[in-house]
């Protein structure tokens, strides 16, 4: 599949590429599952049905159009969306089933999906405990983060994939747009296209990111690490700060949780990695402060003051200037 591009609309999950065959010239009902989300996509976009199609159906290209239309919103409004061949047949399944037998069939079989006949029936999900604390509004699960993106000890941006089941449906249409023409752009080695497409997809707030030998499309956040204050970077310990949240991060995937935003439209969240708590790291090695004027948690009083008293990291220093009070000082130019 090599640079196969994990856009698709942000509504569709599964990636493909325009040199995947989007029908059942494929020979795995795997395949199937990206090609149909590929050809709804194409459908919302172009109004026209694989070529191939009506080989396989009896109605007409009119009929088989409402079917796409219908078929596409059905993908989107799907939670999750389809990952397997069968959960792909029972959607289309459902959604065409007051359409002729013979068409439903002829659809399954052109994707190489599974006929219903041959689906089990699937058992009931086992309920799973997910812990949220209180007061998060939603969560994030990100891309491996990139070391420029450190942008202190207390701020850092992540992105997220499309197909996120929080982002899949609020991809704007011109961003999808843009990602499937970069995508042809670069096949066609049209390099300068491929690169004015892809300024207009970061103009509004996404990226396309190589991840595992896929291009993503991801969506931007900035983070502002709830609950700690580190020092500026022209402060002492400020460039100490942001290494060693970069070291933290780097390359690897966080879990955020968001609280809110601030008045410079960051998210305030915690962020989290294979089980460790970002914020508490920080405070014990003596990078950050706990910001007590917008945080009560005791746990980050109790890590700031063991980190007091091992005198690590800033601690070092008698009388370290608290960073809110030297951003106070900066602003009443002192």
């Amino acid at each position: 599949m090599g640079n196969a591009l994990r856009f698709l609309c942000g509504h569709f999950s599964r990636p493909t590429s325009d040199s995947f065959p989007p029908h059942a010239a494929v020979s795995s009902s795997t395949a199937g599952v990206s090609a149909l989300p590929h050809d709804l996509f194409e459908f919302e976009i172009t109004s026209q049905v694989p070529p191939g199609l009506s080989k396989h159906v009896v109605s007409s290209k009119k009929a088989q159009a409402n079917w796409y239309a219908k078929l596409a919103e059905a993908w989107k409004t799907e939670k999750p969306t389809p990952r397997t061949p069968e959960e792909a047949s029972r959607l289309v399944i459902q959604t065409l089933k007051r359409h002729q037998k013979k068409d439903v069939e002829g659809l399954l079989t052109f994707y190489g999906l599974p006929l219903p006949h041959t689906l089990v029936k699937p058992s009931a999900p086992v309920p799973t405990a997910v812990s949220i604390p209180d007061g998060v509004k939603f969560e994030l699960q990100t891309l491996p983060v990139d070391a420029k993106a450190v942008a202190d000890g207390d701020t850092v941006t992540v992105y997220v994939s499309t197909s996120h089941p929080r982002e899949s449906s609020c991809v704007p249409k011109e961003v999808r747009n843009a990602a499937l023409q970069r995508s042809r752009a670069r096949n066609a080695k049209n390099f300068a296209k491929a690169d004015a497409l892809h300024k207009t997809i970061t103009d509004a707030g996404y990226r396309v990111i190589t991840f595992q030998n896929e291009e993503v499309l991801a969506k931007k956040y900035r983070i502002r690490l709830r609950g700690i204050d580190a020092p500026e970077s022209a402060m002492p310990y400020g460039k100490e700060a942001k290494e060693e949240l970069k070291r933290l991060v780097e390359g690897k995937c966080l879990r955020v949780h968001v609280y809110g935003e601030d008045r410079y439209n960051r998210c305030v969240g915690d962020l989290y990695c294979n089980g460790k708590f970002i914020q508490e790291a920080m405070l014990k090695k003596g990078f950050a402060w706990h910001y007590t004027a917008y945080d009560k948690r005791p746990e980050l009083s109790k890590w700031e003051n063991e980190a007091r008293a091992k005198r690590a990291g800033l601690w070092a220093s008698s009388n370290p200037e608290q960073p809110w009070e030297w951003r106070k000082g900066k602003r009443e130019g002192k």
